[in-house]
């Protein structure tokens, strides 16, 4: 008989996504390296769907992509007149009500919400190409550790369209406002060597210890307390729209229930 790690080893495995579980860790694998991991609607039911399956054991996530890229973005049959089978269209999309269109997109935006979770955190091992939704789902993740190689670009506003896969606030939030247009408009390449300097990745690191570097920032991550690190998350993803004496006044909550929690005479 199987133990219940064994059971829990391989979550899910469809439509090009699969989800392992090792207790405290999970890693979410893009498994289409013959399309370099292209981004369908099927793809982002199973991404929103790992999000659903993670035990409440889990703690860290590592989003990783098998092949020389992470994602090279949408799948292009998607811009294709008949589309993929069994998918809406852009056209047939467009022909929606505002109501219907919104909720479509709401939809594809699931596959991007949960990676900043505050009982998680989540790490983005980027090789390669990470363009468009692939650029958007690395920016989905808390942390980013990328190969020298990594070629990030947001290549939406070229082919007349917007980022919409929630991928704005954290670039804004990470380069500031006229950079984040620049690299929007211009739908230019960022390397890796701009990415850590402009904040995009925490480290940059040879292609070939990308798996590594994000195992050991991972193990890093685990070694803290569950709750400390729960709560100091939410802190900092907060902080923005907060006052500074809202968030002194944050802090103080939240330090308040460490110590209460500590000393057992939390709630």
């Amino acid at each position: 008989m199987a133990s219940p790690d064994q059971d829990l080893a391989a979550v899910l495995d469809k439509d090009g996504v699969r989800l392992t579980v090792d207790d405290t860790l999970a890693t979410v694998t893009l498994t289409n390296p013959a399309k370099r991991n292209a981004q369908s609607p099927a793809l982002w039911r199973a991404l929103a769907e790992a999000g659903r399956l993670l035990p409440g054991s889990v703690r860290v996530v590592v989003l990783r992509g098998e092949g020389k890229s992470f994602s090279a973005g949408l799948d292009r049959q998607m811009f294709t007149p008949e589309g993929i089978p069994g998918e809406p269209t852009f056209t047939d999309l467009a022909r929606r009500d505002d109501t219907g269109l919104d909720a479509a997109i709401a939809e594809f935006q699931e596959a991007f919400t949960w990676w900043r979770r505050n009982d998680i955190v989540s790490i983005a091992a980027v090789q390669g190409h990470a363009i468009g939704a692939g650029f958007q789902l690395a920016l989905a993740c808390d942390l980013r550790v990328v190969a020298d190689d990594v070629q990030f670009a947001m290549r939406e506003t070229g082919l007349g369209i917007v980022p919409d896969l929630t991928g704005t606030h954290p670039l804004v939030g990470l380069v500031g406002y006229a950079r984040a247009l620049e690299i929007c408009a211009t739908g230019r390449f960022v390397g890796a060597g701009e990415a850590v300097a402009c904040g995009l990745a925490n480290v940059a690191v040879p292609a070939h210890e990308l798996d590594a570097a994000a195992s050991d920032l991972a193990t890093a991550l685990l070694a803290a307390p569950r709750d400390a690190v729960v709560e100091t998350k939410a802190l900092l993803r907060g902080a923005l729209d907060r006052t500074y004496d809202e968030q002194r006044a944050a802090e103080r909550a939240a330090q308040a229930r460490r110590l209460r929690d500590l000393a057992g005479v939390g709630e």
